[in-house]
């Protein structure tokens, strides 16, 4: 009983405060006449996204699909670069900072290079996801093997464990909770990564679907894409929280309000 009535505490002061957003907008549209073109009221909004929902679901698919195995992607490829990174000796000093590098190069200029290179199927697609998604990750985790307790790591040289057995039984473990913290990170980007990439070049997809829209001046359908994203990336988010509580279940629930 607690535990419900603190959740729907922690849950409605968001929930209120968009429900006012969401009052002011429609009374500031209808009131202050503002032509439906140019910004649409969140009634409208919905009436369209009603209408044109089955349209919206076949686009919806396609970005969760892509989204999901390009966070999948980028997320096994920042575990095993940070990994590398850690366990092989001089690799950190000599790569992190190409590591950093590859996320100062913009995505909308990485796009049209894999495109040529790639072509307009999935994979450049997949490929810019991947590069968004595996820095978090990999930085997170880097963070938490690092973050090791050296009394610790001195026991276990003192017992003869070995540089494997350190990182499974220590390192790893205790880098947990970083990896999930990269993890929500990239959950967030992944969903909008996807929509990104659907702008350079794709034939279904939320993104695809926004140009189209916003070509026709349909700015209630551009809108009514816009709050799926924003709903996907918010479920994302939430099933790396959902996971996190399910895995990491040694840390004090004092820690655990805090995330």
């Amino acid at each position: 009983m607690d535990n419900s009535k603190s959740g729907w505490r922690s849950i409605y002061p968001p929930v209120l405060v968009i429900a006012v957003l969401l009052a002011v907008w429609e009374g500031a549209v209808v009131w202050g006449g503002v032509p439906e073109w140019k910004l649409p009221a969140p009634s409208v909004i919905v009436k369209e996204a009603i209408a044109i929902w089955p349209r919206l679901m076949l686009h919806t698919g396609a970005t969760v699909q892509l989204a999901l195995i390009g966070f999948a992607g980028g997320a096994a490829a920042g575990f095993a670069l940070a990994a590398l990174l850690h366990l092989i000796p001089g690799a950190r000093r000599a790569f992190y900072p190409l590591l950093v590098l590859s996320q100062n190069v913009p995505v909308v200029a990485i796009g049209p290079i894999l495109t040529i290179w790639l072509g307009y199927g999935i994979l450049p697609k997949l490929i810019l996801v991947w590069i968004v998604c595996f820095f978090p990750v990999s930085v997170a985790m880097l963070s938490g093997l690092n973050d090791t307790d050296p009394v610790l790591r001195n026991y276990m040289r003192m017992i003869g464990a070995s540089r494997q057995q350190q990182f499974w039984r220590l390192e790893l473990p205790n880098a947990v909770t970083h990896l999930f913290s990269g993890l929500k990170i990239a959950a967030t980007y992944a969903v909008l990564s996807a929509v990104v990439a659907e702008w350079i070049g794709a034939e279904k997809g939320l993104g695809h679907f926004m140009l189209l829209s916003s070509k026709g001046y349909k700015a209630a359908s551009v809108f009514a894409s816009v709050f799926l994203i924003v709903a996907l990336s918010l479920t994302l988010f939430g099933l790396v929280v959902l996971a996190e509580k399910l895995v990491v279940r040694w840390r004090p629930a004092k820690e655990a309000k805090k995330v």
